[in-house]
């Protein structure tokens, strides 16, 4: 897919360019929540709004781990440079760590730099699932999930 060029600024007399901008935000929008159906991942009064580069989540969700799939989703999605969470979770957890993936990284790479042990690859696998299909598709630029009750164990 190609990157799109962002349309100059309209002037305040343009109201249809801001409408058309409105209604592309909303398609994205749209898109994002469709995206997290299909993942399986869900909330209350779930939320997705955009302004420009920018998405904003609102919410409740049960789980931390939710929350963060959710934050992962939607700055995983293509155009978006920032994600204000503004999700509320019922069973608060400790958070996760978020990682973004460098080039030459592998989740046994990343499991040894957090947790010690480059066999803890799995957990960070399954913390990152449906979004990773296996273990051997990540991609520089990508965040991860890295959840914080396994390097808490790591470190006792």
């Amino acid at each position: 897919q190609q990157a799109q060029a962002k349309p100059a600024a309209a002037p305040a007399a343009a109201p249809q360019a801001s409408t058309s901008h409105d209604d592309q935000d909303r398609q994205k929008a749209a898109a994002v929540l469709q995206l997290f159906q299909q993942m399986g991942l869900q909330g209350d009064d779930l939320g997705v709004r955009f302004d420009g580069d920018k998405v904003t989540l609102t919410g409740k969700v049960q789980t931390q781990e939710e929350r963060e799939k959710l934050i992962l989703l939607a700055g995983n999605h293509q155009g978006i440079a920032s994600v204000d969470d503004q999700l509320q979770v019922a069973k608060p957890e400790p958070e996760g760590t978020f990682y973004d993936v460098k080039s030459g990284d592998s989740l046994s790479k990343i499991a040894k730099q957090f947790y010690g042990d480059a066999n803890k690859y799995n957990q960070i696998f399954e913390a990152n699932r449906p979004m990773l299909k296996t273990a051997d598709e990540i991609y520089p630029g990508q965040k991860l999930r890295i959840p914080a009750q396994a390097a808490v164990g790591a470190r006792a």
